[in-house]
C-alpha cells in the first residue's frame, strides 16, 4: 500500500485487538519516528503495551485496547503544532502502509501518562496517536466539498490542485470542523485553518495531505506559510 492509498483507506479507530505489534513492524515504526524527530527537531517517540497516555474518561466511554500509541512531543516554537500535526500525519499514514490502524487523540489524552514514558521532561506534549489492529477498518466522516475551502485563482484549475484539495477533504481533524482555506495562484499556495486549541496541528495535518495529494513539485507554498522540510 503507497501513502496515498493509505490516505484514502484510513479512519478513525477507537477499539483495537489484543494482538501486538510485531518487532519487525515496530522497528520500522521507531525508524519513522527518529527520521521524523531528526529533520523536524522533534521529540515523537512509541509506547507499546501500556494505556498510561489515555485519559480515564477516553477508556471508559470512547475506547477499548488501546495499548500502543505515538507521542507528540517537542521543545515550545511557535511552529510546535504545526509540525507535530505534520508528522503525526506522516506516522498515521506509514503505519497504515503497514496495516494498522490509527486514532488521533487530542483532547482526551492523559499528559501525566504520557510524560511518564519519555526520556526528557523539558518537552511539551500535545496528543497521541493510538496505533494497532482494529476490531474494524472505522467507516467515512461526513465531509465538505472542495468549492467549501478551496480557491483558485485562474480560468482553469489545474489538476493538481483539485488532487490537493481532494487529499485535504480526506485529512482528520479536531471535531472533523475541516475549517481550511486553500487559495491557489499560479504554482502558489496558501493555506489556512480557524482558531482553537488545536488548529495548529490541524493545519500541520492540512499542509501534509495537500502537499501529498498534489505533488510537492507541483506547487510551493507562499512565504507567509513555508513548507515544512
Amino acid at each position: 500500500m503507497t501513502m496515498k492509498e493509505a490516505m484514502k483507506e484510513r479512519h478513525t479507530v477507537r477499539k483495537y485487538k489484543n494482538k501486538d505489534i510485531p518487532a519487525d513492524i515496530v522497528s520500522c515504526l521507531k525508524e519513522r519516528i527518529a527520521d521524523n524527530n531528526k529533520v523536524h527537531g522533534l521529540n515523537l517517540a512509541l509506547v507499546t503495551h501500556n494505556s498510561e497516555g489515555l485519559s480515564g474518561i477516553a477508556k471508559m466511554i470512547l475506547a477499548r485496547g488501546v495499548n500502543n500509541y505515538f507521542i507528540l512531543a517537542g521543545t515550545e516554537t511557535l511552529d510546535l503544532d504545526e509540525k507535530l500535526g505534520y508528522c503525526g500525519t506522516d506516522l498515521i499514514l506509514y503505519a497504515q502502509t503497514m496495516g494498522l490502524n490509527t486514532w488521533w487523540v487530542g483532547g482526551m489524552f492523559n499528559k501525566k501518562g504520557a510524560q511518564k514514558n519519555l526520556a526528557m521532561d523539558h518537552v511539551k506534549i500535545n496528543g497521541i496517536i493510538a496505533v494497532g489492529y482494529g476490531e474494524t477498518q472505522g467507516v467515512p466522516h461526513k465531509s465538505k466539498v472542495a468549492t467549501e475551502i478551496s480557491e483558485y485563482k485562474g480560468s482553469v484549475v489545474p489538476q493538481w490542485f483539485k488532487n490537493g484539495v481532494e487529499a485535504l477533504l480526506l485529512a482528520p481533524t479536531a471535531l472533523n470542523k475541516q475549517a481550511f482555506k486553500v487559495i491557489g495562484e499560479g504554482k502558489q499556495v496558501q493555506i489556512t485553518y480557524g482558531n482553537g486549541h488545536l488548529s495548529g496541528v490541524d493545519l500541520g495535518i492540512g499542509k501534509y495531505h495537500f502537499a501529498l495529494g498534489a505533488g510537492e513539485e507541483n506547487f510551493e507554498w507562499k512565504t507567509e506559510n513555508p513548507r515544512l522540510v
